[in-house]
């Protein structure tokens, strides 16, 4: 297994991943899904043996960096590379200078980002349809 992670600027192959995991497996609808902001964003892209399996997106916000459309797909879950997404973008935004990390995060993935260094604070909210819960990281 080869694992490459890095900045991309090719955005279909986000968008490809993005509405299998978001779309056709958890039922979020494309106006949520497309929110008009991967144009001011960097993305990230994971590849597995050179197919991509993975992305997550980064806004920046002050010197705060929004870490989101965090996702990989199915068939290559349960293999670190969403680990390896949270570290390749939070690497990023150290590299940018930016003093905080923050996510909206699945609640179901709380422990997720608890074990990559993340904090939750604040309610429970929903977003499309999911309970969220707000996380934040030191830079």
């Amino acid at each position: 297994m080869r694992l490459e992670i890095g900045l991309t600027g090719d955005l279909e192959a986000c968008l490809a991943i993005r509405r299998v995991v978001f779309i056709e497996e958890q039922g979020v609808s494309l106006a949520d899904e497309v929110d008009g902001r991967d144009g001011e964003a960097e993305h990230l892209l994971a590849l597995l043996d050179g197919a991509p399996v993975g992305t997550a997106r980064m806004l920046v916000d002050g010197e705060t960096g929004k870490i989101g459309r965090v996702a990989v797909l199915a068939g290559a879950r349960g293999r670190g590379i969403g680990a390896a997404l949270i570290r390749a973008a939070v690497e990023r935004l150290r590299e940018r200078g930016l003093k905080v990390a923050k996510l909206g995060a699945q609640t179901h993935a709380v422990g997720f980002y608890e074990g990559l260094g993340f904090t939750a604070f604040g309610p429970v909210y929903e977003d499309a349809g999911i309970p969220h819960r707000d996380m934040k990281l030191g830079l």
